[in-house]
């Protein structure tokens, strides 16, 4: 039986989190492109704080939020997965190409690694207050705004164009070795939903992600 409150109640706890991580997440890669020279982003309004510069009605919104009620509905626990609008970037105007865009794909990521520091700040502030009625939601959205960041970060690093550890990786590579790296890009997504739903993908981010959030845990002192 569909449990209507509760699927109120998450995506009303995971909305502003998902909204944020989306949104400095593109916002970082067109500040640092524009920082390393390329302005393609900042003269498209892009390198912005406004989430509806960088939402896609399809990836940010209608993808996720049927997943989520699926998920839910089956499994008893909402699953998330979605994109952006990607922020443009021209990397030949950047002053080094090559190398500068291994700093406009990290920003991204690192973006929401700053994003899951703080949302475990929100949640440490919540365990020393007073429980109130406040203090639960602040909670529940501090423990999905680390979830959704630490996903799109170590998602985003993994070496398969489009995503940003693939720009990294050519980056990294030789020009003609990276010439050839790049030409998977149009079979990226594909690659990706294939390895989602075979279930290879979580058996490849997950670890990370927990290794990652253990780390936190216990740098931020987020015991019971």
């Amino acid at each position: 039986m569909m449990d209507i409150d509760s699927i109120i109640q998450g995506i009303a706890i995971l909305a502003l989190p998902v909204i944020l991580a989306i949104t400095m997440h593109e916002a970082a890669h067109g500040y640092a492109a524009k920082y390393f020279g390329d302005a393609t982003a900042f003269k498209a309004g892009r390198i912005s704080l406004n989430p509806a510069k960088h939402i896609d009605p399809i990836g940010t919104i209608l993808v996720p939020a049927i997943l989520f009620v699926v998920s839910k509905v089956a499994m008893g626990a909402g699953f998330l997965f979605g994109w952006a609008k990607p922020v443009p970037v021209n990397f030949s105007n950047l002053r080094h190409p090559k190398k500068d865009m291994l700093w406009v794909a990290f920003a991204g990521p690192g973006a929401n690694l700053l994003m899951a520091c703080f949302w475990a700040l929100i949640i440490k502030l919540a365990m020393i207050l007073p429980i109130t009625e406040l203090t639960k939601p602040m909670l529940l959205m501090g423990i999905a705004g680390i979830e959704i960041n630490l996903i799109l970060m170590v998602l985003n690093l993994l070496p398969l164009p489009p995503l940003d550890g693939g720009r990294v990786v050519e980056s990294l590579l030789p020009h003609s070795l990276a010439y050839q790296f790049s030409r998977v890009e149009p079979y990226g997504m594909m690659i990706l939903l294939v390895l989602l739903f075979s279930g290879v993908l979580g058996a490849i981010v997950l670890p990370m992600i927990n290794f990652i959030k253990l780390i936190m845990v216990s740098f931020f002192g987020l015991y019971d």
